[in-house]
């Protein structure tokens, strides 16, 4: 079960609701009545809207589903680049122990919450964002004259889309901006596009990239 899954759970519970009125809202929200049927970007959706109904998550140094969350000065920016890489199709498993054996290999630390030196901290994230450049062409650092291209959420949706139609351009970007648009639920200038918002389409766009390659095994 992953954790947004267990999450919607918790906050069913949290929440008093129901079987008919909990499926009947989720019906509502985004068409579904079962967590399991939907994509990752619909049960945030789902979770948002329990959120603004008095849903309060567990602990902040806890998941929703009790699993404990990684801490340390640099978990969070590791935890975005490991995302990223799982979005991207790069690995396979997008838990954090197979992030923390990343962080192993790269610094001889077990856990990112030892991760209390700046040189060991910028050993791991460097080399991961140097496999993701390499391995999946995510430009970080240019934005090849686009200004929309400053975030790096940007950078690594544009590498998701390249990966999925290896025939698109900057120049060229057919279907990538109504995409965007469609899924944060605006038409916006790309260059104002939130990291949140860019998170959502990393997510889309890895779905996509996952059933693809489930696809060609």
């Amino acid at each position: 079960m992953t954790s947004s899954i267990a999450a919607i759970h918790v906050a069913k519970k949290a929440l008093g609701l129901d079987d008919d009125t909990y499926r009947a809202k989720m019906i509502n929200i985004v068409g579904k009545s079962s967590a399991k049927d939907m994509t990752e970007n619909e049960r945030q959706k789902v979770l948002t809207v329990f959120r603004n109904e008095g849903f309060q998550p567990k602990a902040a140094d806890r998941r929703a589903d009790g699993r404990q969350k990684l801490t340390g000065k640099y978990a969070k920016k590791l935890q975005a680049l490991w995302i990223a890489a799982w979005n991207l199709g790069l690995v396979d498993n997008r838990d954090d122990s197979a992030l923390l054996a990343f962080v192993k290999r790269q610094t001889g630390i077990d856990h990112t919450r030892f991760l209390a030196y700046h040189d060991d901290a910028t050993r791991a994230i460097e080399g991961l964002k140097s496999w993701i450049s390499r391995s999946a062409g995510v430009g970080f650092g240019n934005t090849n004259g686009y200004d929309w291209l400053q975030k790096d959420g940007a950078k690594i949706a544009w590498a998701q889309w390249r990966k999925l139609y290896p025939s698109a351009s900057l120049i060229v970007r057919p279907g990538f901006d109504a995409f965007v648009y469609r899924i944060i639920g605006a038409e916006v200038y790309l260059a104002a596009v939130t990291a949140g918002q860019w998170q959502m389409v990393m997510n889309a766009l890895g779905e996509r990239i996952h059933e693809q390659k489930a696809g060609q095994k």
